[in-house]
């Protein structure tokens, strides 16, 4: 048990030297940053103006479209980068099997784009 804890004894001092060097960071920029926020700084800056509603007014349907249509072509985006690694190792058919997967993905994005649920009025 002693040579496995020794083993990760290293880990432990790494874990240790980043945490350290985190929180000398942290301290540094509290101790040598001036700390004055203006306005400017204090204002929103996601959206640029100040919000006039309240925070749980509905969204428009199209924002979820958007969302949904995004995490699946990154879904897409996932299985394409191990697939391409692997790709001489899975042979003929794992070519095939990865077009009739972007075959699919590609017949919903047409649908997707002639049904107007890319347009953003």
């Amino acid at each position: 048990m002693e040579s496995l804890l020794s083993e990760y004894f290293p880990i432990l001092v790494f874990l240790a030297i980043a945490g350290a060097i985190a929180v000398a960071m942290v301290a540094a920029s509290f101790v040598l940053a001036r700390q004055q926020p203006n306005s400017e700084k204090l204002s929103p800056y996601e959206c640029g103006f100040e919000p006039f509603e309240d925070a749980r007014a509905r969204f428009d349907v199209r924002y979820y479209l958007v969302a949904i249509l995004f995490i699946i072509f990154d879904l897409e985006m996932t299985f394409l980068f191990p697939w391409a690694v692997a790709l001489s190792d899975l042979g003929l058919y794992g070519y095939w099997s990865m077009m009739v997967f972007l075959g699919v993905l590609t017949v919903g994005f047409i649908y997707e784009w002639r049904k107007g649920a890319l347009e953003w009025d």
